[in-house]
């Protein structure tokens, strides 16, 4: 499904394949030979989602693209099934396994992987071919590795990322109701969206 989002179209090269059921929605630019498997989401919610060259989204993958904080897709990546890349950096060679999750503003450096139900947190950098293992957290800039049982540690570390500001801009303890308040403002620019037949891909 292409969808036509804040007067922004997709644009899939003749060598990408767009699965029927996988959504592409505003300003998504796909690179030669994409693959965006059954499931896959990836929104250019009102920043730029862009995939470079023998890129693979597996089924139910998100990617997410933010004002400040595109969602850029080196060469020869693959995102796994029910991965999420939020507003983030993923350089070349980089394997994000199933329920991996990147925040904005983070950058996975390059031959770097994030195996199964790693996070990378905000505004963290991960160096160049660097492995988080299975289910374990990268923050800091340099990020730094924490594995699940180290949450103490972790928080000091992430207070200092600024989730809240980076994320929802807003700072950190206004109320959920204040938060929700302006999402549903946010996202209510999907209303105006319009599905786009197959001469809506490219251009």
């Amino acid at each position: 499904m292409l969808l036509e989002h804040r007067g922004q179209r997709p644009v899939v090269p003749d060598s990408a394949y767009v699965a029927p059921t996988a959504v592409l929605c505003g300003a998504v630019i796909l690179g030669e030979r994409a693959r965006i498997l059954h499931g896959a989401v990836l929104t250019a919610e009102d920043g730029e989602v862009r995939t470079g060259a023998d890129v693979v989204v597996m089924e139910n993958a998100l990617v997410r693209g933010r004002a400040s904080h595109p969602a850029i897709l080196g060469d020869a990546v693959l995102i796994g099934p029910h991965a999420h890349v939020n507003g983030a950096v993923v350089e070349d060679e980089v394997f994000v396994a199933t329920g991996a999750s990147i925040f904005p503003g983070a950058v996975v450096g390059t031959r770097s992987e994030l195996r199964i139900n790693s996070v990378l947190h905000a505004n963290s950098r991960l160096a160049p071919d660097t492995v988080v293992p299975i289910g374990w957290i990268a923050a800091g800039d340099p990020a730094e590795l924490f594995s699940p049982d180290r949450h103490a540690e972790l928080w000091e570390k992430q207070q200092d990322l600024d989730f809240p500001g980076t994320v929802y801009g807003v700072p950190r303890g206004t109320p959920m109701r204040t938060i929700m308040s302006r999402q549903t403002d946010f996202y209510g620019a999907h209303q105006g969206d319009r599905l786009l037949d197959e001469g809506g891909l490219s251009g």
